[in-house]
């Protein structure tokens, strides 16, 4: 393969089209997703592209999402190029913080996953997965968020605007020009935006909304202006990228807004939209009729589709317009992916404003790469200059337009927002307790309608109705998941700023699970039916004590509790099994069943009760042994009734003995010792369990601790039911 070139030797492992046509076969696409699924390893940026021209034999794309192979090739060569220079933003420091944009957690919202992000992040699906985890931030995959509403945290969201209200009132003046935004009313959110810089110039977040309004108003020469100070102060926040790339694609300048789009991703590779505007780039540059284009000229010299106001987050589900490309030479090489410092510029970015001043001065640049200027000996100097500042600082007017700062110059105040360490008397014990059991959280999980409860509180709840016990909302399907993930973020905050109570919480419940994992005190017992030393006992798992019990079994690792049968004067028997837990299969509605197998024998010595369910404690039961000539005789009596047994079991019914073996499974084989183990032979038990007798009669024969009297009593059941078989 290295003898001859990437396209070629791809291309020349593709079946033959079927027919001959130019059509794609029926197997087009699955042979396009396996060529393409053979480059992997990103780095292979040349195969890559090799791969996806040769899978054009194959025929039309058939959508941009069949590109993720080379976007993701794409972004790792230009971080690789890039080198270790850049690294995550560092965004807001602080105890609230978003695991996306990495600012202040306005309106904060915790996801399936357990991390929390601020409603605007998620709102504007800047990503299908969670950043910390790559677990989805959406339900079934990352489908739209109109069917999972997003919810506040009630508990992290009264932190915030207790602990830092004015950061709280900034994210809801942002939440207010979102709305505007939304709307069309950009001139109204212009407004806004002006207002709220002139009381706040350091607010960064209130110029990318000022730079959408200028995006919808077709001032892109102030939007860009606005987009290149924040990414002077926050170079590695990887939206303002994504935002001056729609800016300059809307502009006409798509190779610089691919380059953005990279930047980004290279920043963040799960941001979504800049994912998406990229597979549609290279869609419409790999399509037959571009490539064919391409040949006979430049697709410069076509017209411009008119352009139209971006809001991020609207590219997501909206259809996506045509867009002219640059020259295919200034696509390939190293020129797409060359990275470029500050504000991906090159050449003197303010030389090419300037000579764009009298056109974009009354509306932007709102046609920047106009006929006129890309005509002629112009278009091919236009085409090297760009719409960059990032050589330049910009501060903020008294009419909030913006100007260019000098150098030295220093601004208000840092780029970091202004909350962090949290004054000593707003930390209260009391906001961090959990409204069930009123105690400090233990594993916090915030449900789908942002209440917070400790794990083990939300499910004992959640074992009587599948609803919230605060709000009452429907948690039907959260219950069905059973992902109860602990919220990280108000964990973090209880172990740094509550640390001594947390010690001592965690001291109570390490007693508590040790109290529930004795096996002789207080041991939990099933009242339903008997059981059986080494025979299965699956069970139906539904009255929400035993769910409780089931789940403390598990969680403390033991994975026993005892089974007895039900006694009118004293609530169980004196004697049972206990019952060993092999596997739990749990059904949406929280219902479970319970794989389990029979251990060893107890007789009960003391009742409880814990919680609903019964507990007791026991002492457990060993067959006493015998030795010399009562062992000769007890293995004579032994193999006596094991034949009888088996000449029994043989005499059944063919409907009977299926019955038996898809229940209880085969009967045990014969023991050479007998008294090997403590409840003596398996076969016993299997047997005693598949007689139709009383279960006072089958308990009597449990609680005894000879294996001569068992054999005896077992022998006396077979021949009553050996002569209704000869009858």
């Amino acid at each position: 393969m290295a003898a001859s070139s990437p396209a070629a030797a791809v291309g020349s492992e593709l079946p033959p089209e079927p027919g001959g046509s130019g059509g794609p076969g029926e197997g087009a696409d699955e042979e396009r997703e396996l060529l393409l699924a053979r480059l992997v390893p990103a780095s292979r940026l040349k195969e890559a592209v090799g791969a996806s021209l040769a899978s054009l034999c194959l025929g039309p794309l058939g959508g941009a999402q069949r590109l993720g192979t080379l976007v993701d090739c794409l972004v790792l060569n230009y971080r690789l190029r890039q080198g270790p220079c850049r690294g995550r933003e560092r965004g807001a420091e602080g105890p609230l913080r978003c695991c996306g944009c990495r600012r202040f957690l306005g309106e904060p919202v915790t996801v399936p996953c357990g991390h929390t992000y601020c409603r605007r992040c998620l709102r504007r699906e800047l990503r299908a997965r969670c950043r910390r985890c790559r677990d989805w931030l959406l339900p079934a995959g990352g489908t739209s968020t109109a069917a999972a509403p997003l919810r506040t945290s009630v508990v992290l969201n009264r932190l915030a605007e207790k602990w830092f209200p004015g950061e709280c009132e900034r994210a809801r003046a942002g939440t207010r020009l979102e709305e505007l935004l939304a709307q069309g009313r950009f001139r109204e959110a212009l407004g806004a935006a002006n207002h709220a810089l002139r009381a706040d110039s350091s607010d960064l977040m209130l110029r990318i909304y000022r730079a959408e309004s200028y995006v919808g108003l077709q001032e892109y020469k102030t939007a860009i202006e606005d987009l290149n100070f924040v990414i002077s102060k926050m170079p590695n926040w990887p939206e303002v990228y994504f935002q001056k790339g729609k800016v300059l694609q809307d502009s006409g300048f798509v190779a610089d807004a691919l380059q953005l789009f990279l930047q980004c991703l290279a920043l963040d590779e799960d941001f979504l939209p800049a994912k998406l505007e990229v597979e549609k780039i290279l869609c419409d540059v790999l399509s037959p009729e571009k490539l064919g284009e391409s040949l006979k000229e430049s697709t410069w010299n076509s017209p411009h589709v008119r352009n139209k106001p971006f809001i991020l987050g609207s590219e997501v589900t909206a259809s996506y317009c045509n867009l002219q490309l640059c020259p295919p030479q200034s696509l390939g090489g190293s020129d797409v992916l060359e990275p470029v410092s500050g504000g991906l510029n090159r050449a003197q970015s303010a030389h090419a404003l300037n000579s764009t001043k009298d056109l974009a001065k009354e509306d932007g640049l709102k046609r920047v790469s106009s006929e006129p200027l890309l005509s002629g000996q112009g278009k091919g100097a236009l085409l090297k200059r760009k719409l960059s500042f990032s050589e330049q600082d910009t501060v903020v007017c008294e009419d909030g337009r913006n100007k260019h700062k000098k150098q030295g110059e220093s601004t208000k105040r840092d780029i970091t927002l202004a909350f962090g360490a949290i004054p000593g008397d707003l930390i209260d014990v009391s906001d961090f307790e959990c409204s069930l059991c009123m105690r400090l959280f233990f594993e916090p999980v915030t449900t789908p309608c942002g209440h917070t409860f400790c794990k083990g509180c939300l499910e004992r709840c959640l074992d009587h109705a599948p609803q919230c016990p605060l709000c009452k909302e429907s948690l039907k399907e959260y219950l069905a998941s059973r992902k109860y993930s602990i919220t990280e973020l108000l964990e973090e905050l209880i172990m740094k700023y509550l640390s001594d109570e947390l010690f001592e919480r965690k001291r109570i419940h390490a007693e508590e699970t040790a109290e529930h994992s004795n096996l002789t005190k207080n041991v939990p017992m099933f009242v339903c039916t008997m059981a059986y030393p080494t025979v299965p006992c699956p069970l139906h798992v539904f009255e929400p004590r035993y769910r409780l019990m089931i789940r403390r079994s598990m969680e403390t690792g033991t994975k026993q509790f005892g089974m007895c049968i039900s006694d009118s004067q004293n609530g169980f028997a004196d004697y049972g099994c206990m019952l060993q837990i092999r596997n739990v299969h749990f059904l949406p509605d929280g219902r479970s069943v319970v794989d389990t197998i029979g251990g060893k024998r107890f007789r009960v010595l003391r009742r409880g009760m814990k919680d609903g369910y019964c507990t007791a404690d026991i002492e457990y039961l060993e067959d006493v042994k015998v030795a010399d000539e009562e062992l000769k005789k007890l293995r004579e009596l032994h193999n006596f009734v094991y034949n009888q047994a088996c000449s029994w079991f043989q005499n059944l019914r063919n409907k009977f003995r299926t019955q038996i073996l898809q229940h209880f499974g085969p009967m045990p084989d014969r023991e050479e010792n007998i008294q090997a183990m403590p409840n003596g032979p398996a076969w016993c038990w299997w047997l005693l369990a598949v007689l139709p007798v009383d279960p006072r009669y089958q308990l009597s024969v449990l609680s005894m601790m000879s294996l001569k009297d068992r054999l005896i009593k077992i022998q006396h059941i077979l021949t009553y039911f050996s002569r209704d078989q000869s009858k």
